[in-house]
């Protein structure tokens, strides 16, 4: 089957921001630890393995039909809850955030496995079932399931995970043809327990008031925006040069995990941010050109589901570096620091390959309902008889001579 513009635009933009993100990655790093007396090559290291083992994961799930999915949906959700409920309990806190569990020299996010999790279930729900049309009908099951993955993850603490997987079910619901009104209701409730959840947390205000005015603050709770501005102002139109930026050597924190786009702005200038925001562009063309192409319901959502966790995140993490939001901590994808995001997001990527080459196939392959072994209904003539041969040449031509 030849592949369409859309599997080749996905596959040729994740493997360009995935390369282009470990080199980053060296650019932000490097200096510092160089400097530090570390060894300069650590990130770059490490960023390459999980490079090199979603790259494998990725072909893995391309190849993988993605309708096997729709009896995993439970057991992926079940793992994502219990890793969840496990971090908060045996992680080893990090920056006053329990986020990661360690497993030797490496360490896993189980918040990243709930976006996909949640983003398979969903789409599995939803196929099966007619979208629901009033807030009493989306709060069971699919609003109990997100409010307590919501709740485990506010409590790591991570709003900005939270905010992503708001976002991908919305995404979901919209594609499965849920009321506007329904959808705007759940919106306002969100953005309510949002606010609450910003409120109640100190640090979380103090980002909000930063946001506002981070000028105001300049070496305190406006620290990293401000300089976040600062780089981004000094790389001008072609910047400073790959390597050349001096933001990110003590000066701009988080560097290389949220606050990458800062360091590509000041090395690469407008020209190099412009080109990254137009591979994202690209990405979510392809993507949701696979969703509203496929044939399948379960693959159209998934489809869907998958584009908006990819291109919603690098929103976020783009709009908080340059001062149009709050800064969640929510890294850009594909580009910034981070084994299980990178892993994650790169598993994501081959099952939206996957429905790219064969859910188009879906109508042509759709089985008998009627039937319980799943496989499709034989030709057979409708009196319950044999069917009829095809006639031979010779009788077409004696039919169509006479009068």
């Amino acid at each position: 089957m030849t592949r369409k513009s859309e599997w080749h635009v996905l596959t040729l933009v994740t493997l360009a921001l995935t390369a282009f993100g470990i080199v980053m990655v060296y650019s932000a790093t490097s200096a510092s630890a160089a400097i530090g007396g570390a060894n300069p090559m650590s990130y770059l290291e490490r960023q390459g393995t999980y490079a090199v083992l979603g790259l494998a994961l990725m072909l893995v799930a391309s190849r993988f039909d993605y309708r096997r999915l729709r009896a995993l949906a439970p057991v992926l959700i079940l793992v994502a809850l219990g890793g969840c409920a496990a971090v908060l309990v045996i992680a080893q806190p990090v920056n006053g955030a329990r986020r990661w569990i360690g497993f030797g020299p490496a360490s896993f996010q189980p918040s990243e496995l709930a976006k996909l999790a949640l983003a398979v279930w969903i789409a599995a729900y939803l196929a099966k079932r007619e979208p629901p049309h009033s807030l009493r009908e989306l709060w069971r099951p699919i609003g109990v399931l997100v409010g307590l993955f919501s709740i485990l993850i506010l409590l790591e603490p991570d709003l900005g995970t939270t905010i992503a997987i708001t976002v991908m079910v919305g995404a979901v619901l919209l594609v499965a043809g849920t009321p506007l009104a329904t959808l705007s209701g759940a919106l306002g409730i969100s953005a309510f327990l949002g606010v609450a959840a910003v409120w109640v947390e100190p640090y979380r205000r103090a980002r909000v008031f930063s946001f506002l005015n981070p000028w105001h603050d300049a070496q305190g709770a406006g620290f990293q925006m401000v300089q976040a501005q600062i780089g981004l102002g000094s790389g001008g139109i072609f910047g400073d040069g790959l390597g050349q930026g001096v933001q990110k050597i003590h000066y701009l924190p988080e560097a290389h995990t949220d606050m990458i786009f800062a360091v590509i702005g000041e090395e690469l200038g407008l020209v190099g941010a412009a080109a990254l925001i137009l591979a994202y562009a690209a990405f979510a063309w392809a993507g949701m050109k696979v969703a509203l192409e496929c044939k399948d319901p379960f693959g159209k959502r998934l489809a869907a589901g998958v584009t908006t966790l990819v291109v919603g995140q690098a929103a976020i993490n783009l709009a908080a570096v340059l001062g149009l939001a709050p800064l969640t901590g929510i890294p850009l994808p594909f580009v910034s620091y981070g084994g299980s995001s990178l892993v994650v997001e790169l598993v994501a990527v081959g099952i939206l390959l996957n429905i790219a080459g064969s859910g188009r196939r879906a109508a042509a392959e759709m089985p008998d309902r009627s039937r319980r072994n799943g496989r499709s209904r034989p030709a057979r003539a409708r009196g319950g008889g044999r069917v009829a041969p095809p006639r031979r040449a010779r009788d077409v031509r004696r039919v169509a001579g006479s009068r």
